[in-house]
């Protein structure tokens, strides 16, 4: 199983999760050695080339290169989740803190499934706002782990 959380820093777990997935300079790539017991394996840091801009789609394509199966996030549109869904990538919202946080918070059953953020919803389309206040939730589904990515840390 293998995560990515968009982040502010290149501080690996201790990065801050990004508010805003397509303009973070860093994903951090966490596999998960074991899901049942909640055991994080390696973590990854990948460059995210779309920095500063993005066109629709480019990022759940590089997000799908990196062999990725759900993406942990604060918020997102509509119509980045159908992006990233259409590559086979689950996507969970309500990530907060560091990646550590975000990921543990998943494993322990406290993150799962995705609602898009309330300003999306109201202005499908336009999606340039921050999400740290947006509350999210919904349903769970895991899939196995597969590919490989960047650089690897201890």
């Amino acid at each position: 199983m293998r995560i990515a959380v968009p982040a502010e820093g290149d501080g690996g777990l201790q990065s801050t999760v990004s508010h805003h997935f397509g303009r973070c300079p860093f994903f951090v790539i966490v596999e998960i050695a074991d899901v049942e017991q909640g055991r994080i394996g390696t973590v990854e840091r990948a460059d995210n080339p779309f920095y500063g801009a993005h066109q629709p789609g480019e990022v759940p394509g590089f997000i799908h290169s990196q062999g990725v199966d759900l993406m942990l996030v604060g918020g997102m549109g509509q119509r980045a989740i159908a992006y990233f869904n259409r590559f086979g990538i689950e996507v969970c919202s309500g990530a907060a803190g560091n990646v550590q946080e975000a990921v543990q918070a998943w494993l322990d059953g406290h993150l799962s499934g995705f609602e898009p953020c309330a300003e999306s919803k109201q202005h499908a389309g336009h999606h340039s706002h921050r999400h740290h206040d947006h509350p999210h939730h919904g349903s769970e589904s895991r899939g196995p782990g597969r590919g490989s990515g960047q650089r690897r840390e201890p």
